[in-house]
């Protein structure tokens, strides 16, 4: 066994055990640093298949923005722990049930027969100027450029159903409606008003 497999199997068993601790643990800011694990995991099995710009995009945007902005709302929020163990208890048969169908699912799916090394072998070392990034645009640009921008259209999607779900209406509200500032006269607006001066006593 090869120096790169041990590192293989060290970082994919503690990403198997990180992921099964981020559903586990009872507290949810634990939850959220085993997330970050599998994150840092993740990315080392990615410089492991060299694809650093994927790794170091992993590391910053995840674990430098999203996971911070997770741990600021878990920490903010009120989460009555005693209440989720009692959901963890109730959904656990349903969670073991899916928990297993999905991992035969990717048994079928990545398997020996389609991800072999008879099927697929081992790629070439690649030069030192090779740029992944590079390799990764021109991928994405012209081998799947309709895929790309169809997950591109679903995400839009996605956000624009996600800001109409959440949007609400207040009655009793005012809100600056430009329409009628723009086409508003002065008439409308003003009034002069005639005072007479008042004589001193």
């Amino acid at each position: 066994m090869s120096f790169e497999q041990i590192l293989f199997y060290l970082f994919s068993g503690v990403l198997v055990l990180s992921a099964g601790a981020v559903i586990t643990v009872r507290n949810p800011v634990h939850a959220a640093m085993f997330l970050v694990l599998c994150f840092v995991t993740t990315s080392a099995l990615w410089l492991l298949l060299e694809a650093e710009f994927l790794a170091i995009t992993l590391v910053l945007v995840y674990v430098g923005a999203v996971m911070v902005l997770f741990l600021f709302v878990v920490m903010m929020l009120d989460i009555n722990l005693a209440r989720m163990r009692e959901g963890f208890a109730r959904y656990l048969p349903i969670g073991g049930i899916v928990a297993a169908t999905a991992v035969g699912i990717m048994g079928l799916a990545v398997g020996r027969i389609n991800f072999g090394l008879d099927v697929w072998p081992a790629p070439p070392a690649r030069a030192a100027d090779y740029s992944n990034t590079r390799e990764l645009g021109e991928q994405l640009y012209t081998t799947y450029v309709y895929p790309f921008e169809i997950a591109s259209v679903v995400l839009l999607v996605a956000i624009v159903a996600a800001i109409a779900l959440t949007l609400r209406t207040r009655p009793g509200t005012r809100y600056q409606k430009i329409e009628e500032q723009v086409v508003v006269k002065k008439s409308d607006r003003l009034r002069v008003v005639q005072l007479e001066s008042e004589g001193r006593k």
